[in-house]
């Protein structure tokens, strides 16, 4: 890219407004002095091919995309990283010189830098994880683990048959079980996750005994509204780690950021602050 060009990146969805992608590339360009701007585009399902063609055009050179379009994203690309097509969605678009779309996900890798920051001692070899759903962000939660090494996944989910779809596609170490006994799972968990909407403000809450909870388990809650989740408040007094979801969010941009405007940020207490104001 020629020096004059000042990049051009943001992210997609539909709605965007609640996003904090926004404030969080626009505090890491401030604090890095980096020239560059990251813009949220509310874009309709059926206009996103349109837009994506477009955009390298106007000085684009990635984007973000979030719900309801990473699927769509990932049949759009012209290349696909291993581990989206391994997740089968896409987060983060690389738009070549030529226009070219290339296609990656980074949920993996920020739920992974996450548990890491926030509970440095975890061992992913150390026993079961338990991870409760099976949409777009199990499927990046699952495959992460598996490439970390856990001995075995538990997964259970309100929809018996999405689990099996996710047992089928990862194999012999993802064992399912029926909803109804999810709370008698955390009794084996040595990672417990929660990548379901429950408990999310304004989402019904999740209602799963959590009375077998051990203390040491870590406990994790890819949701951060509210930041402090009813799960992680009964397992916080239960003696678990816990980590809460709002990390997750930040890891996931890093690579993002790092591609598009050639400086690989940290994310730290003053990152979380500014994701959060």
């Amino acid at each position: 890219m020629s020096s004059d060009k000042i990049p051009l990146a943001g992210v997609i969805g539909s709605p965007i407004a609640h996003s904090r992608s926004p404030r969080l590339f626009r505090y890491w360009l401030n604090t890095y002095g980096v020239a560059g701007y990251y813009i949220p585009m509310d874009v309709a399902p059926g206009n996103l091919k349109k837009v994506l063609r477009s955009l390298p055009l106007m000085g684009f050179v990635g984007v973000n995309v979030t719900l309801p379009h990473k699927e769509e994203a990932l049949r759009i690309a012209d290349r696909v990283s291993d581990q989206a097509t391994l997740i089968g969605a896409a987060n983060t678009l690389n738009f070549g010189p030529d226009g070219q779309i290339y296609a990656d996900n980074t949920d993996g890798y920020g739920f992974i830098e996450n548990l890491r920051q926030g509970a440095p001692d975890w061992d992913p070899a150390a026993g079961p994880a338990v991870v409760f759903g099976a949409g777009g962000a199990a499927r990046a939660v699952v495959a992460s683990l598996l490439q970390q090494g856990a001995p075995e996944i538990i997964l259970t989910n309100r929809t018996r048959a999405r689990a099996e779809k996710l047992q089928s596609d990862f194999g012999a170490k993802v064992r399912v079980e029926d909803w109804v006994q999810a709370g008698n799972l955390v009794e084996e968990a040595a990672l417990l996750v929660n990548t379901t909407s429950l408990g999310m403000v304004g989402k019904s809450p999740l209602r799963v005994p959590l009375d077998g909870l051990r203390k040491g388990t870590v406990v994790t809650d890819l949701v951060y509204t509210p930041l402090k989740t009813q799960l992680l408040q009964v397992a916080e007094e239960a003696g678990c780690i816990t980590v809460d979801g709002l990390g997750m969010l930040l890891h996931q941009a890093v690579p993002g950021f790092e591609r598009w405007f050639g400086l690989r940020p940290t994310v730290d207490k003053a990152t979380r602050a500014a994701a959060l104001r």
